[in-house]
């Protein structure tokens, strides 16, 4: 059984695909085919087309697709130095005094350090106080009106019945709770 294993015939592209391999041209080409080439177009860093529905470019010499969400990508992207500094984001706190500060730790650190030496330091700490409630209230103005716009007419049992249900929420009190939310948390800002 073994000896009929050699006796099988090479064919003349399977000798010269052995010697490339031998020579050490593993890219060398075997056979030649004749076909459709499609045209090339050279890239270059930064260009930008459209290709089967889909946006490209090059960055650093690798093709990449544009999507929607880029930018948000870039927001949350940490870079591997800081812009200001220079130094090496590796600390603790880096990544996320980069998200809120666009710096490392220690700039935001240096940069608080020096409004406390020139007496800015309240105006800073109420400014950031006063955005943090302004933020609280945006997301709380939208979470009521997508509150009130919900329907709840009717239920679905688990027996498949769709129940009809009265009443619903009442908007005059919903909008007054949220014109109370919002005077509360508007108190709540330093002057």
């Amino acid at each position: 059984m073994r000896d009929n294993v050699l006796k099988k015939e090479f064919n003349k592209k399977d000798v010269q695909r052995i010697r490339n391999l031998v020579q050490g041209k593993s890219g060398d080409k075997i056979t030649q085919s004749v076909g459709y080439n499609k045209g090339y177009i050279k890239r270059k860093e930064g260009d930008i087309w459209e290709e089967k529905g889909q946006t490209w470019t090059i960055k650093e010499g690798i093709r990449q697709n544009i999507t929607k969400l880029d930018k948000a990508k870039k927001a949350f992207k940490t870079p591997l130095f800081c812009p200001e500094c220079n130094t090496l984001m590796k600390k603790r706190f880096d990544s996320q005094y980069y998200k809120i500060h666009k710096t490392c730790f220690d700039c935001v650190i240096e940069k608080e350090q020096l409004l406390k030496l020139e007496g800015k330091w309240e105006e800073y700490k109420k400014g950031i106080h006063n955005t943090d409630i302004d933020g609280m209230i945006t997301d709380y103005t939208s979470f009521m009106e997508a509150a009130l716009k919900e329907t709840n007419n009717s239920f679905i049992t688990e027996a498949g019945d769709v129940e009809k249900w009265d009443g619903g929420i009442n908007k005059e009190r919903a909008e007054e709770a949220l014109n109370k939310g919002i005077e509360y948390l508007e108190s709540k800002k330093i002057k």
